[in-house]
């Protein structure tokens, strides 16, 4: 794997349910905890960061509920939040602090050189002022990638689901979080990339084997945009996405998130709760996706299903608690767990003994 561009640790401190956190990151981070945890509260940190990197931060703050709901216990158990991301030897830093007026505040920012400490600190501003360093080296290991970020989350299908709407054609280069491009995306894959476009496709029916194709055409009442159809195997009748249960099509998305071109790829694919509505036997084709992109690209995911977990390595998964109103983020130890696996104990199966951690506490 080449870890160029890709996280190798996360400081947290003062983040919403995050009292305090020094997580190391691998190729493959499977992120397991009950509910109520803090997994969504940690996905939603790199949300937090691309928006923020964005000019976005006061928008962002403002429809996440104000300072109160990012600070940890709000403002008057927790003075600042504090973060640090790294790239092996490069790293971006910030403290964010809430003001009288509902705002967040940068109290630092700064790029970090592992030969040189912080570079280039800034305070006292309302949005980023990290583009002051786009010429230097620190920057371009740092902030293109946290920028590129993209936190899949497929959990929408009812049948107002933007993924079920038409959308602009052109809207086409990158496969927007929610899937809502998703018809023009696959147009742009069946035409310059027609080996991914085929993987897909051959993909999805191994899952879903009454699935024959998509029919990628424009509007035929407007020709700027498109909508998602497919047709079973076999026939040539087209159908709409709203005939695809809500299973099948978050397995579409997903399917195309981790068989898309490498090139199009973010360096870190983040994705909440992928197994949401599969059958076992989609969450082990899922988990075979994962782990194949996972040799090119850093994967994170948060999951709650025993069967996608029983699908990774102990040294592959983050256990995330509660404990003292905080949440505790931890790397498993797979020596830690040598003796249960001998006994042909599977990650699962510690799971739910409470051997690993990640389940409810009273």
């Amino acid at each position: 794997m080449s870890t160029e561009g890709q996280i190798s640790k996360i400081k947290l401190q003062g983040y919403k349910s995050v009292k305090e956190c020094d997580l190391k990151l691998e190729a493959l981070n499977v992120l397991i905890g009950p509910n109520g945890a803090g997994k969504s509260n940690f996905i939603g940190f790199f949300k937090l960061i691309q928006q923020m990197l964005e000019g976005n931060l006061q928008r962002f703050i403002s429809k996440g509920g104000g300072p109160e709901s990012f600070l940890h216990f709000g403002r008057k158990k927790t003075e600042q939040l504090k973060a640090e991301v790294y790239f092996g030897n490069n790293g971006y830093k910030f403290a964010l602090e809430p003001t009288l007026d509902n705002r967040m505040m940068f109290a630092e920012e700064s790029l970090w050189w592992n030969m040189h400490g912080d570079w280039m600190p800034a305070s006292g501003h309302f949005e980023t002022e990290v583009e002051r360093a786009s010429r230097t080296p620190i920057y371009r290991y740092t902030v293109p990638m946290m920028k590129q970020w993209r936190v899949y989350h497929f959990h929408d299908t009812g049948d107002t689901a933007l993924v079920k709407q038409r959308h602009l054609l052109n809207d086409q280069s990158l496969l927007r979080p929610d899937g809502r491009n998703l018809a023009a995306f696959l147009n742009h894959l069946q035409q310059a990339h027609s080996e991914a476009y085929e993987r897909i496709v051959k993909t999805i029916r191994l899952a879903a084997p009454f699935f024959g194709d998509f029919r990628l055409r424009p509007c035929p009442d407007n020709t700027e945009q498109i909508e998602l159809e497919w047709s079973e195997k076999g026939e040539d009748i087209p159908f709409k996405a709203l005939h695809l249960s809500d299973g099948t099509l978050r397995f579409i998305c997903l399917t195309t998130v981790f068989l898309q071109p490498a090139e199009l790829q973010p360096e870190t694919i983040i994705v909440d709760e992928p197994e949401l509505g599969l059958h076992p036997y989609a969450i082990k084709i899922l988990a075979a996706l994962i782990r194949s992109a996972s040799k090119e690209k850093q994967v994170i995911i948060s999951t709650q299903s025993v069967t996608l977990l029983n699908e990774f390595e102990p040294k592959d998964i983050i256990v995330c608690d509660r404990k003292a109103g905080a949440s505790v983020l931890r790397r498993v130890e797979e020596h830690e767990l040598t003796e249960w696996l001998k006994e042909e104990y599977s990650l699962g199966d510690l799971w739910q003994k409470n051997i690993l951690g990640g389940r409810p506490s009273r």
